[in-house]
C-alpha cells in the first residue's frame, strides 16, 4: 500500500505541477477568466489541477498507511465539483461558444 501511495503521490504532484505551470498567469484562487487555456493537460482534462491534486492526496494518505482518511473525499469531491461549475460559468460568460466547444471535448 505504501509503495502504491508513493507512486500516486509523486505522479499526482508532478502532474499537478505541470498543470499549474501550463495554466500560467491564468491561475487564480477565485474564479476569473483571463484566457482560455486549452493546451497540454488542459487539452484533455478541463480541471487537471483538481484531478491531480486529488491523486496526490490519495497517494499521500496511502503512503501514510491511513486508508480510512480517504473518507475526506466525501467533503473534497463535492467542493471541487462546486468550484469547477463556478469556474465554468465564469469562463462560459467570457468565452461563450469557444468554451462550450472546449468543454464538450474534455473530461471533468
Amino acid at each position: 500500500m505504501q509503495k502504491c501511495g508513493l507512486i500516486l503521490a509523486i505522479a499526482g504532484f508532478a502532474l499537478w505541477s505541470l498543470a499549474r505551470f501550463q495554466l500560467g498567469k491564468s491561475f487564480s484562487v477565485s474564479a476569473q477568466a483571463r484566457q482560455l487555456v486549452t493546451r497540454g493537460l488542459y487539452s484533455r482534462i478541463c480541471n487537471p489541477i483538481y484531478v491531480f491534486g486529488s491523486l496526490f492526496i490519495i497517494g499521500y494518505i496511502l503512503l501514510l498507511g491511513r486508508p480510512l482518511w480517504l473518507l475526506i473525499f466525501l467533503i473534497i469531491v463535492p467542493l471541487q465539483l462546486w468550484r469547477a461549475r463556478k469556474e465554468g460559468r465564469v469562463l462560459e460568460a467570457k468565452f461563450g461558444e469557444e468554451y462550450r466547444a472546449y468543454r464538450a471535448r474534455t473530461w471533468f
